[in-house]
């Protein structure tokens, strides 16, 4: 049911504009909101009236309306005016009220459609058919996209988020947990993921500075039909969490630009296991230094070349040399040469794997 707050602000906007004073009553006589004093309505007066038959009713200078939810009653407005005006603006109320009851329900039914889709709790009939009744189109160009945020500062990211999409966009907020909030973004057939990119750091960079919060985003590949959000749900899930593992230091990521890492997040333990130990033997993780990790990476960087890293490094070339020299000895691969060099860096990704799994 809508709060108090929103039936306060609707009932003052509206008597702010009429100059007719107004208020919402329960059915039990109890006082919700109300922009006059009305001492000499009693309690009694209001509960007589919601159980009779009528619909309206004039008390001197008060007129009595019913507010119902599908044939459900549920507050009593009262407009305090002289003859018909009073009666005329106690009925705009009451359409105000009832317009409120549906856009809340719309909302709801919208989330709720949208948490069941993505999960893949419907069948493929009653997709189109609940579509179909919350005026859903349901061949439409759509992408998901996933906010990872703390849960804490989840209601407050979701509300900087409303500001940015409107539903009249054909953009719908939801959130099957308290961590990530979803974004089913409406797009124009043709759009190219350059576009997405665009929109997911425009997320990034607004919450960060609107809220001093820091997100991280990912988004599944495009679809046409809402049968499929729920696969580009399930790729922005996949694309977070790899990139929480291979690419740190990056903000947003996408599913169709993950690449080896994907593959290695689809691997089994036992077999990372494996290719850990025929790469690396006995040697444990943990013996390769930081200098060594930041060194190999930077080199990866600047494409196996052997000057722009050390400028790069700040350190004299030969001083890269031996510490590529001294690698070659502890694993027997030469990163100079690209076959070793791509070895030794799936190996690098699998060891962050493994340690993000918890099993080294």
């Amino acid at each position: 049911m809508i709060s108090n707050q929103i039936i306060r602000r609707s009932i003052e906007e509206l008597q702010g504009i009429t100059k007719v004073e107004l208020g919402v009553f329960s059915v039990d006589g109890t006082k919700l909101v109300s922009t006059f004093e009305a001492e000499d309505l009693l309690p009694g007066v209001i509960t007589d009236f919601a159980g009779s038959s009528a619909e309206s009713q004039v008390i001197g200078k008060y007129h009595l309306l019913k507010v119902k939810d599908e044939e459900k009653l549920v507050y009593i407005v009262v407009a305090r005016g002289e003859g018909e005006n009073g009666h005329m603006i106690g009925k705009v109320a009451v359409c105000q009220l009832q317009n409120l009851f549906t856009a809340y329900k719309e909302k709801v039914d919208h989330n709720s459609f949208f948490q069941n889709l993505l999960l893949d709790n419907l069948l493929l009939v009653d997709v189109y058919n609940r579509a179909r009744k919350l005026h859903i189109e349901a061949e439409s160009c759509r992408v998901i996209i996933l906010i990872e945020t703390k849960a804490d500062q989840n209601r407050m990211v979701t509300e900087l988020l409303k500001g940015m999409f409107s539903t009249r966009q054909g953009d719908y907020l939801t959130a099957v947990d308290e961590q990530n909030i979803i974004l089913v973004k409406s797009l124009p057939f043709g759009s190219s993921y350059e576009e997405i990119e665009r929109i997911a750091q425009v997320i990034v960079d607004m919450i960060n500075m609107e809220a001093m919060i820091n997100v991280r985003v990912a988004y599944g590949t495009m679809t046409k039909e809402l049968k499929e959000l729920s696969q580009s749900y399930k790729e922005a899930r996949m694309a977070l969490e790899v990139g929480k593992i291979f690419y740190v230091e990056k903000k947003v990521n996408a599913y169709n630009t993950l690449g080896i890492g994907r593959l290695i997040y689809q691997l089994p333990v036992d077999l990372c296991r494996i290719f850990i130990e025929e790469i690396f033997g006995s040697r444990e993780a943990a013996e390769f230094d930081e200098e060594t990790l930041t060194t190999v990476s930077k080199f990866f960087e600047t494409n196996l070349n052997v000057s722009e890293t050390a400028r790069q490094l700040f350190i004299h070339r030969n001083t890269l040399v031996y510490r590529i020299e001294k690698l070659q000895k502890a694993t027997g691969l030469d990163v100079r040469s690209f076959d070793d060099a791509l070895i030794f860096k799936i190996a690098l990704m699998v060891l962050g794997y493994m340690k993000y799994l918890g099993c080294v």
